[in-house]
């Protein structure tokens, strides 16, 4: 083994000498085994550490062999030793394996069982399941079933309390419930084909009908009763109206579903009182309004008139000292300025012993036919649910208020009152429009 210089760190092997010494010093080496191209595998090992380590040490293959088959003999020994130190717990191992096994085997066969047992399961689970739907659709069924026949029982059944409070009691808001009732009993043995058909109808409608009559019979008593109220004198007819008769619209709908001629004869009734009732407050309110009338001028302030006689409302006139007043405007424009003002009330107007120009009486007469116009345009549309009634209810008062016009317009002069009375009338016009919009002038 030689050093080589400069390099101490790693010893440098001649291979070729080792490789001599093994073929000298090898005397059991056979002549079979070829030593050919070991010193190139000696070489590409000398890189090893280890085989590097054992021939820089000198040490020889055979003695190293030797070493390793001693430590490995030696550690075999200490297995051993160590296998015969475990030898109780080996077997325990052993004898807990063969448990776990037989274990392992038991839950085997239960899981196998389970498996079995859980596919009659899931079979029994599926034939509760197609029980199930059948169960609920047979339950849906019946609730269908049950809804309509208690539906039809209750359509068609009379309660005692209402044979009680269509016979006996009086007409008020328990009375207009019960007749709402009565109504949709009625319409569903007419509307509907199968309840018409059945025999439960038949036993029912006889009662049904006699409760009708009784019903017809006595809202249109009751209706009549009303009307007579409205031809009291001094009654307030929209405050009966809104009151009263509003609050029973319902026997009206109730007359024109299940008593159509009752109810045309209601409506002719009220027809009538109406039309009598406000002819005749109008006729006395004209009368009243003729005592506070204040003549302004006469045929005998105008050219070219022939002399008539003034008719009945000359006895108001009063001298004027200067004639040409008679074509001045001065104050009477405040009559327009109080357009809207309320009508006049005669009564308390008489007792102060005022008179007016005509114009003012014709203001408060135009004024207060046009709130009793609307009141029972609205009254007649939200009763009735008819508006066309409205022009035979006012025939008479218009006939009315046109003699008035009729006897007033051809004797009257004044020509200012005259221009007024147009733009009263105008002003009017326009006011009601905007009402209607929801403007005002």
């Amino acid at each position: 083994m030689v050093e080589v210089a400069g390099n101490t760190s790693k010893p440098f092997l001649d291979l070729g000498s080792f490789v001599g010494d093994l073929n000298v010093d090898d005397e059991t080496a056979s002549d079979d085994i070829s030593l050919e191209g070991l010193e190139e595998e000696l070489q590409e090992c000398q890189a090893d550490d280890v085989v590097a380590n054992i021939l820089s040490k000198g040490t020889t293959l055979r003695e190293y062999t030797k070493g390793v088959e001693n430590n490995l003999r030696q550690v075999e020994l200490d297995s051993i030793q160590d296998y015969i130190k475990e030898s109780d717990n080996l077997v325990s191992l052993h004898d807990q394996i063969r448990d776990c096994d037989m274990i392992l085997s038991q839950m085997e066969t239960l899981l196998s069982g389970f498996q079995a047992e859980i596919g009659s399961i899931s079979s029994d689970i599926k034939i509760l399941q197609e029980k199930s739907m059948d169960m609920g659709l047979r339950l849906k069924n019946r609730k269908v079933a049950e809804s309509k026949l208690a539906k039809f029982v209750e359509d068609i059944v009379v309660p005692p309390r209402m044979i009680d409070i269509i016979v006996d009691e009086e007409v008020n808001e328990e009375y207009m419930r019960t007749l709402e009732s009565l109504s949709k009993k009625l319409k569903c043995a007419d509307a509907d084909p199968t309840v018409k058909t059945s025999k439960a109808l038949k036993d029912v409608q006889p009662e049904l009908e006699k409760l009708r009559q009784k019903a017809v019979s006595k809202v249109f008593d009751f209706m009549v009763q009303k009307l007579y109220a409205l031809r009291k004198p001094k009654t307030n007819i929209q405050i009966l109206q809104q009151s009263v008769l509003l609050k029973y619209k319902y026997i009206l709908s109730f007359l024109k579903e299940h008593g159509k001629e009752v109810y045309l004869e209601v409506r002719a009734a009220y027809i009538d009182t109406m039309n009598k009732v406000l002819s005749a407050q109008f006729r006395a309110y004209i009368q009243a309004l003729e005592k506070l009338q204040l003549d302004i001028a006469t045929s005998n302030d105008l050219i070219g008139v022939e002399t008539r006689s003034t008719g009945l409302f000359s006895r108001g006139r009063e001298p004027l000292k200067n004639r040409s007043a008679v074509f001045a405007l001065g104050e009477r424009i405040n009559i327009l300025k109080e357009i809207d003002e309320p009508p006049l009330i005669p009564h308390i107007a008489e007792a102060s012993s005022k008179k007016y120009p005509y114009e003012v009486l014709f203001r408060s007469l135009h004024k207060l036919l046009m709130d009793t116009a609307s009141s029972e345009y609205l009254f007649c549309d939200d009763f009735f649910g008819e508006q066309t009634m409205f022009h035979d209810i006012f025939a008479g008062p218009f006939s009315v208020i046109d003699e008035h016009f009729g006897t007033i317009l051809p004797n009257n002069f004044d020509a200012i009152g005259l221009m007024l009375m147009i733009r009263i009338i105008h002003q009017h016009q326009q006011f009601r429009k905007a009402r209607i919009t929801g403007r005002f002038y």
